[in-house]
């Protein structure tokens, strides 16, 4: 009866999934922060640095704008990575950056945000959030200075909870082990193992190509759902004997590529391990969130199984693995393909 009930709940949840993730091209990653860096130099100009994530030759409509028009006045240096579009601009003296208002066009279409940072002559740094529902601020370089404890603890839960690769991942877990508390040690070693790389990514110890990264996340999401086929008559596999073991293994690379939205637009100088630290703090608080919300919807739908008199013996098996597994085979073959072009 549980099964039936894991496999009603992939169902639903993967349809989901396929409607937003198939018509975005890879939409897990497009949620990644953008960066807006301001630094100020001597002489009174400053230099605006906008990084942009994109999924191939793919980018969503933004532009940064600042209330003086400066920079709709400069052609920008525009260059390109495998995962972002970086422009920069060199703004003379002129009118100065304190007071100005700076807005993201473009910003209110999508379910991104932007990191706001200003590098100060001083040293001391401003760092802000603009989200699609607020998408301008004043910079006000007199107001709160060094890293906000929302800015990187909300960066990490709205990074999880909009990554659909890795909520994939942790949902074929959790189908694959069942609510028992075999998933307690599963989820802590996929958190202990994430955790680890996330930090030494994080902090420039380690460095992987990000398109080989996501493409491997896919991989990890396709092994997880041919697991979740059934076997009968066959002696139980690895994963399915000690799942907190593939767990941790594959949280080790998942690690990476949380430290992806971390890596791109860096940590503020001074306050990287408390940045870090609230960081991940959110990407294990919208983990929880899920894995909650998961096994209510479980317990829910074991409860209405009972009063289906339907066969649903063959969706609730095959169901889950040839969903998750189809998903992730598009992203894997996608990022692959990226990862060459």
């Amino acid at each position: 009866m549980a099964r039936h009930g894991r496999g009603l709940l992939a169902l639903c949840l993967l349809s989901l999934s396929i409607l937003t993730g198939l018509g975005g091209r890879a939409l897990a990653h497009e949620v990644r922060p953008a960066l807006l860096q301001i630094t100020q130099q001597a002489g009174g100009g400053y230099e605006v640095v906008w990084k942009q994530p994109v999924v191939g030759d793919m980018a969503i409509r933004l532009s940064p704008r600042l209330s003086s028009g400066a920079l709709a006045r400069i052609t920008p240096r525009e260059t390109h990575t495998q995962s972002y579009l970086v422009k920069a601009w060199q703004v003379p003296k002129g009118v100065p950056l304190d007071g100005q208002t700076v807005t993201i066009d473009g910003l209110a279409q999508t379910v991104t945000d932007v990191l706001v940072r200003v590098d100060r002559m001083d040293g001391e740094d401003l760092n802000a959030v603009l989200k699609p529902s607020s998408p301008s601020m004043v910079l006000s370089l007199s107001g709160p200075k060094g890293v906000s404890v929302p800015t990187y603890l909300t960066l990490g839960v709205e990074h999880i909870l909009a990554g659909f690769d890795h909520l994939l991942f942790v949902l074929g877990l959790l189908l694959l082990v069942g609510v028992n508390r075999q998933i307690i040690k599963a989820v802590t070693a996929f958190t202990v193992a994430h955790s680890i790389t996330l930090a030494v990514a994080a902090l420039g110890f380690v460095r992987f190509p990000p398109a080989l990264i996501e493409a491997l996340i896919a991989l990890s999401i396709v092994f997880v759902a041919t697991e979740l086929l059934p076997r009968p008559g066959r002696a139980p596999t690895l994963t399915q004997r000690y799942p907190w073991l593939v767990a941790f293994i594959f949280g080790l690379l998942h690690g990476f590529g949380f430290a992806g939205a971390l890596a791109q637009i860096g940590l503020p100088p001074g306050a990287a391990p408390q940045a870090l630290f609230l960081f991940n703090v959110g990407v294990e608080i919208g983990q929880l969130i899920f894995i909650a919300a998961a096994v209510g919807v479980i317990l829910l739908l074991r409860q209405v199984r009972r009063r289906i008199t339907w066969p649903t013996e063959t969706l609730a098996r095959l169901a889950p693995a040839y969903l998750i597994g189809s998903l992730a085979a598009y992203w894997l073959i996608e990022r692959t393909l990226a990862a060459y072009s």
